[in-house]
């Protein structure tokens, strides 16, 4: 069985933290980080704000990473190998179709790419207040640094239009809490994870 998570949500509210905790929990388990799908600085346009768009769908190559995620769909088991992740063997199960096999998508825009809008069983989505994101953001040391008033005039902005626009596609998503403590919130999506995928069963 084929199984496919969605971590999406605001930057800085703890994605990929999240997905670190559950890939070590789940079982043959692999992830996609969006953030790998990152075109090459001078690829970024300049937009209309005067900052370079680093917050908008075409500053990623998602063709690559549907291609990626396609490439899973296909055979999770020879995917997983491929990025050094250990199976566990099919013979623990009496049918090898049976076999559980997660795929964890994580990243800043998700459920904004009509292309990959069909592929997750479950879509979970982490915000936290402008002031605690902007706090956590000042405290991290990026490839290419923020310039002044990035957060203000770019990302903020960039991410409330694409929050709105996520959120007038009717997808269903479940939001979680990015101020609860880091336990709490693996707490409550790895129960889910775990109730869904019995009932799969």
């Amino acid at each position: 069985m084929k199984y496919i998570i969605g971590i999406g949500g605001v930057t800085n509210g703890g994605k990929t933290t999240l997905t670190n905790k559950l890939i070590k929990a789940l079982p043959n388990c692999c992830v996609v980080h969006q953030d790998d799908f990152f075109k090459k600085p001078d690829q970024i346009e300049v937009g209309k704000d005067g900052f370079r768009q680093w917050d908008v769908i075409t500053s990623l190559d998602m063709e690559a990473m549907t291609s990626t995620i396609k490439g899973w769909i296909e055979n999770p088991a020879k995917f997983a190998r491929s990025h050094g992740i250990s199976v566990s063997p099919a013979s623990n199960v009496a049918d090898p179709d049976e076999q559980i096999h997660i795929l964890i998508v994580e990243g800043f825009l998700l459920y904004n790419y009509p292309p990959l809008m069909d592929v997750y069983n479950n879509c979970y989505y982490i915000s936290i207040p402008y002031e605690e994101c902007k706090r956590r953001r000042s405290t991290r040391q990026y490839t290419v640094p923020d310039p002044p008033g990035l957060f203000d005039g770019h990302v903020w902005p960039m991410y409330l239009k694409h929050r709105k626009e996520m959120e007038e596609s009717c997808f269903n998503i479940k939001y979680l809490d990015g101020l609860k403590s880091k336990e709490e919130m693996y707490n409550q999506v790895y129960e889910d994870i775990q109730n869904t995928l019995l009932n799969r069963l």
